[in-house]
């Protein structure tokens, strides 16, 4: 009885496991983020791979054939999923300009003085920072604004402020609208217009999926409004290239940094597990006008996100 039971026990374990993956999967395939849990589970897609894995073990030892064909259908669809997604053209014209950019997610401003540091030593000519409370802003004017004299800034507490610092001299902007501040502005460098918009929309929390897919559309018509003009457009997306809601941001023209430099797959969230396991919803994403030769994620005491350095090359026309 017992050597009959285990057979069935794997099946059923590489079933069940299966059964769940595939819907993510088949999701992915679909091009939609589909309904809870399942936009949760996307941005994690690459560690579906670990429980497709064992279901196809399971499969093996339970000698279920047709568990085993799905299993292995699963993985190669995976996979195929886990390559990088969007544009890696470079431009033809001449380079103008070289400027580097920070973005960081405070976490309720509790990274603010890690923020500083990084601010002072790595030294962005523009930082986009989220969740910037009102004691994140105070300290920011007080120890940077010196060098960072220009800011845009939605002024709230909590996860609703957000703040971009600049070297170059910034022109007001509408920014776009959202349950958290997106403050919006352009940017002169060196002479040319580049438009700044930092991104921070609800994250797909259940029951709140609609609004966060609504929040990334509204992100999507800001960048296709600026087809053909620099654009610069970074936060916390609380998205990954495995959300169809943000790859059709991408689709508009733009590309990822960190797609452009070969760290596409950099976990930037959770920061306490990113080495380990983690999504990267923190993105640099940038006009066709762009070159990215360096992307790095770094550790910030205090926040649960790695802010994301990058540095970047704006061209002329071809």
């Amino acid at each position: 009885m017992t050597r009959h039971r285990a057979p069935r026990l794997g099946a059923w374990c590489a079933g069940l496991l299966l059964a769940g993956v595939s819907v993510v999967a088949g999701c992915r395939a679909a091009d939609t983020d589909g309904v809870t849990p399942v936009p949760q589970l996307l941005a994690f897609l690459p560690w579906l791979l670990a429980p497709a894995g064992f279901a196809l073990l399971c499969a093996l030892l339970a000698r279920w054939w047709a568990g085993l064909v799905w299993a292995v259908t699963v993985l190669g669809l995976l996979a195929w999923y886990v390559e990088p997604y969007g544009r890696t053209r470079e431009p033809d014209g001449p380079p103008l300009a070289a400027l580097r950019v920070l973005t960081s997610n405070v976490e309720f401003g509790r990274g603010t003085p890690a923020l500083i540091r990084v601010v002072r030593d790595r030294r962005p000519d523009v930082v986009f920072v989220q969740e910037c409370d009102s004691g994140c802003r105070a300290a920011l004017a007080r120890e940077v604004a010196d060098t960072w004299p220009y800011r845009r800034a939605v002024e709230a507490d909590g996860s609703k402020g957000s703040v971009v610092l600049s070297r170059f001299p910034l022109t007001p902007a509408a920014g776009v609208a959202g349950t958290m501040g997106m403050p919006g502005a352009v940017a002169d460098v060196r002479g040319h217009a580049v438009r700044l918009q930092l991104a921070h929309p609800m994250p797909p929390l259940p029951g709140q999926v609609g609004l966060w897919r609504r929040e990334l559309g509204r992100l999507r018509a800001f960048a296709a409004a600026g087809r053909g003009t620099p654009t610069i457009l970074a936060g916390d997306f609380n998205a990954s290239q495995d959300h169809a809601a943000f790859r059709r941001i991408l689709d508009t023209g733009l590309s990822d940094a960190a797609r452009l430099t070969g760290d596409d797959r950099t976990p930037s969230w959770p920061s306490r597990t990113a080495s380990v396991i983690g999504a990267q919803i923190d993105h640099v994403l940038l006009s066709p006008d762009f070159t990215a030769t360096d992307a790095r994620f770094l550790h910030l005491p205090g926040t649960d996100h790695r802010a994301l350095l990058t540095d970047v090359t704006l061209h002329g026309p071809g």
